[in-house]
């Protein structure tokens, strides 16, 4: 029976690019290293915070060979492959090739609107269709629809290889229910940086992070001492960047982070439209703080 890998802090992947717009592998490569010097746990590539949707076919594949060969098998890997067509995704699963990946990151899907029962068939029939682990998103504020906690649960007794949900409703009443309720080999993993604190704290597995793209040592800490039962001093880590939480998401995703790891000097701040960057009176109170943490 399959169990989740996917515990501590998992990064979600941002996807830069040069001035021009082209994909920056070698800034990529910088990133992902980057990462596992600093405490991740695990990557989630190719999903909401990776821009994937404005990525062409030929673009995901590279970013994730690339990604696989840079990993080198140190950290487990959460790819993303969702959408609001089943059969399709069904395809993909089948006929994609899935080597170095542990496992799929797939959303509810956007736009159709489906009833709890058609969320339940679809993500049955993912399940079914995946050699790998499955990984449950549910994040309403973008596809407008709620995975309910008792679908959630339904699906983690019926599919054995879906593991975990990342849980993004912003329902903290929701993720206790899914908690108390599911099987133990099943887990609940934060999908807001702004809760992972407390999501933690009510007995979730980690966090799939924007905010670790930039700051995943001081994140990766904050959890790990979670895990360990020293609240106190994870709450300390917590309250230091709750305002930076806001920042980060008031000009969408991943527009602020990629502006804080452009002041940072990893990347330009280069983004792909619809999506444009943070406004300059977001940057600034982001810099602001940034020097007042000293990182």
């Amino acid at each position: 029976m399959a169990r989740n890998i996917f515990k501590g802090l998992g990064v979600a992947l941002i996807t830069p690019f040069t001035s021009d717009g082209n994909v920056d592998y070698k800034s990529l490569t910088r990133l992902v290293e980057y990462q596992i010097d600093n405490g991740a746990d695990f990557l989630c590539i190719l999903a909401t915070t990776s821009e994937a949707p404005c990525l062409s076919a030929e673009e995901k594949e590279k970013v994730k060979q690339l990604v696989i060969e840079v990993n080198r098998g140190r950290l487990p890997l959460l790819m993303g492959c969702g959408g609001n067509n089943t059969k399709a995704i069904v395809e993909e699963l089948k006929n994609s090739d899935w080597r170095g990946i542990d496992g799929v990151l797939s959303v509810c899907p956007y736009y159709n609107k489906p009833s709890q029962e058609g969320l339940y068939q679809h993500f049955k029939a993912i399940a079914e269709a995946s050699l790998l682990p499955v990984v449950l998103y549910n994040v309403p504020g973008r596809t407008g629809v709620n995975l309910k906690a008792e679908t959630t649960v339904r699906l983690a007794n019926d599919c054995e290889n879906i593991i975990a949900i990342k849980e993004a409703s912003g329902s903290l009443e929701q993720v206790d229910e899914i908690i108390k309720n599911k099987p133990a080999r099943f887990d609940v993993i934060s999908g807001d940086d702004a809760l992972t604190f407390s999501m933690v704290a009510s007995g979730a597995a980690g966090s799939i992070s924007v905010i670790g793209n930039a700051l995943p040592k001081e994140v990766s800490r904050m959890i790990r001492l979670e895990f360990n039962g020293e609240y106190e001093a994870a709450r300390t880590i917590h309250h230091r960047f709750t305002e930076l939480y806001s920042l980060l998401f008031i000009d969408g995703n991943p527009a602020g982070v990629k502006a804080l790891l452009h002041e940072m000097g990893f990347i330009e701040n280069v983004l792909r439209l619809p999506l444009v960057p943070t406004r300059i009176t977001t940057l600034q109170k982001m810099t602001e703080i940034l020097k007042t943490l000293k990182i």
